[in-house]
């Protein structure tokens, strides 16, 4: 049976086009998730399991998502009484299936919970709609999606009152018990789709709650009577209709091809992919609808472009200007920015070295080189690995609160020796790391005036968060690790006090953006782009770290002497990151990014994330833990190793030999 399912119509609602790819083995899909390590990264099951039990003696529909008759008749059954609470209901309806989060029964009205490991501010009014009336870009994929899943269930039961909630971690609360978090145990073989295992025995045992449950019904109603658009002239009852018809009959919808679709497809294949004999949606499309040929493909086109306006983007594309080559300056508003490199600047970069097939970097020396002499020597290279989960792990701490849990710390002296010389991990289940981390950075960084490098804002921004944990603590050195985190940060906006600190942190993606382009990152700052990119590039970098590490002015913490750190294969540079062992057995580092790259605030480090989650709520033996502990050390040093060398790189660049 071909139904379409809230995730379906979901994906209808993206590009209807997609219906037809989903589920075919014989289509790349770069979107394919594992559940196991989503709740390790954010605790969504683990939401989910606390949120069951604020409704004691909920009755749970247990089966097969494709079994979908079997579900609906067990929800149906439960539906004949008077009351109920239910997990998982299922609704079938003439094409149409949806299983909800929380459904509770009390006469002929129906509340309908969705829940998710969101969070939100109950304190704050206008959640959902912006101050134009229109549904916030970040909500409105969770509110269509309830939508749909009501208006199944009217269909069901037409005569019942249906009323929507939302029920989230509340940002505006607090755990009044630690080890909230550990209550809620992950297993990858439970039995059931959640895969956690319940050590409280009511919600008494859990304290003051921290999720909230909201009324969203006015928004429901106004998306069904199309006050709320998902797009512009898609009718939300004719948009269901429509998708159900093409993946019922699993036909191409022919739908208009988009700058927003199409850019972020995950029906693209990647060389490996199309050796492995994958075939593409996003070449479908463009065949079927622009009717590109094989060399149409290989063109350097529009939605590859770094940086590019939304609204820009959209006004090509929809003119059919469609590759690299055919932009002017004019078409990419082109302006230039005096002292460094604008965003235009760099698109423009982008284009005409993609189009030429010209491979040279560019940089700005004098720019670069007046950037670095103002940095005072030794350098100091940090990388921080954090957590933000759904549930608090201590008492006290909100939903989604910061925790800190690793950094790694590179020297690199004058003389041009480099040393590893400090690194922090604390993953010992329920215990709050941040103050600890605080004290360990600052014994690290404390000795001498010279620049610090990160990479990224994440590492200022982190310190802001453990810069307001301090101040509403009552550690007793407070006020001396405050004035620490002043002196090597600056405040960010939400912060009720500004500073900038006379050692504020090197933004090395930010000195990137103003003075360097290689083409090899494909308009991408990325330090996963940047990296290899510079790799490639550079003779003097593979030169130097294809040498064991013991031949090196470089000491290590984790690798014995006779590491290398690159190695080469099909005369390619191989990223130092795939000689690392894997966090997890059987995924690699590269497998665990790309299946969390859609959770929300995830881009680089989900693999370390994810390890952390598993060491504070999984059941190990020690052994598979220490080997966990190892290969978190051996990556965070990489990290910093990794700005290291970018920095090694551009001396390369601006100091003649």
């Amino acid at each position: 049976m071909r139904v379409l399912t809230k995730s379906r119509f979901k994906l209808g609602l993206e590009c209807q086009n997609k219906l037809f790819f989903t589920n075919k083995d014989s289509y790349a899909n770069n979107k394919q998730e594992d559940t196991f390590l989503e709740a390790l990264a954010n605790g969504g099951f683990q939401v989910e399991e606390l949120a069951r039990m604020s409704f004691p003696g909920g009755e749970l529909i247990e089966g097969n998502d494709w079994d979908y008759e079997v579900l609906w008749y067990q929800t149906r059954d439960l539906f004949r009484n008077e009351n109920a609470s239910i997990f998982e209901a299922a609704f079938l309806y003439d094409g149409l299936f949806v299983r909800t989060d929380v459904v509770v029964k009390k006469g002929n009205t129906i509340e309908l919970i969705e829940v998710k490991a969101k969070s939100f501010d109950a304190t704050e009014e206008n959640i959902f709609v912006g101050a134009r009336g229109g549904l916030k870009s970040e909500w409105k994929a969770y509110l269509f999606d309830i939508a749909f899943q009501k208006y199944v269930m009217q269909l069901c039961y037409p005569d019942f009152k249906i009323t929507s909630y939302l029920m989230m971690a509340d940002t505006s609360k607090t755990a009044s018990i630690d080890g909230l978090n550990q209550m809620f145990r992950i297993s990858k073989k439970a039995d059931h789709r959640t895969g956690i295992k319940v050590l409280a025995k009511s919600i008494d045992d859990l304290g003051t709650p921290v999720l909230t449950k909201i009324d969203i019904s006015d928004i429901v109603e106004a998306i069904e009577n199309d006050v709320h658009k998902y797009q512009n002239d898609l009718s939300f009852k004719v948009a269901i209709e429509e998708f159900k018809s093409t993946y019922e009959k699993d036909k191409y919808a022919n739908w208009p091809t988009s700058y927003s679709a199409c850019k972020h497809c995950e029906f693209k294949t990647s060389v490996e992919e199309e050796e492995n004999g994958l075939d593409s949606g996003f070449e479908y499309c463009f065949k079927k609808q622009h009717q590109w040929n094989s060399k149409d493909f290989e063109k350097p086109n529009i939605l590859e472009i770094g940086g590019l306006y939304y609204g820009r983007g959209i006004e090509l594309f929809e003119a059919e200007k469609f590759f690299m080559e055919q932009l002017s300056k004019e078409d990419i508003n082109y302006k230039e920015e005096a002292g460094k490199l604008s965003s235009t600047q760099r698109q423009w970069l982008q284009l005409q070295k993609e189009v030429n097939q010209d491979a040279t970097i560019y940089i700005d020396v004098k720019g670069l080189k007046s950037e670095m002499d103002s940095w005072v020597y030794p350098l100091h290279f940090i990388d921080f690995e954090t957590s933000a989960s759904a549930l608090p792990f201590h008492k006290g701490r909100h939903p989604y609160e910061q925790i800190a849990f690793q950094f790694s710390h590179h020297i690199y002296h004058k003389d041009e020796s480099i040393v590893h010389a400090d690194e922090f991990l604390n993953t010992k289940a329920g215990e709050f790391p941040n103050f600890e981390f605080i004290r360990a950075l600052k014994g690290a960084l404390e000795n001498d005036n010279g620049s610090i490098l990160r990479y990224a804002s994440h590492e200022n921004t982190i310190l802001n968060a453990i810069y307001q944990q301090l101040d509403s603590s009552a550690e007793p050195d407070k006020q001396e690790l405050m004035t620490f985190i002043e002196g090597i940060s600056h405040s960010t906006r939400e912060s009720a006090y500004n500073w900038k600190g006379e050692r504020d942190m090197v933004d090395l993606w930010a000195v990137i953006k103003d003075y360097y382009y290689n083409p090899l990152t494909r308009g991408s700052n990325s330090i996963k782009a940047v990296l290899p990119s510079v790799l490639g590039s550079s003779k003097f970098l593979q030169t130097k770290y294809s040498q064991k590490l013991g031949e090196l002015q470089l000491t290590s913490k984790n690798f014995s002497g006779d590491h290398i750190w690159l190695k080469t294969g099909d005369a390619e540079v191989i990223s130092p990151y795939k000689n690392l062992p894997a966090i997890f057995e059987d995924w690699t580092e590269e497998a665990i990014e790309k299946s969390l790259s859609e959770i929300a605030s995830i881009s680089d480090g989900g693999a370390a994330l994810a390890a952390y989650g598993k060491l504070q709520y999984t059941d190990m033996q020690q052994a598979e833990i220490d080997e966990i502990q190892k290969a978190l050390l051996k990556y965070c040093e990489l990290d910093t190793l990794a700005i290291v060398m970018i920095y090694e790189h551009f001396l390369e660049l601006v100091i003649p030999e």
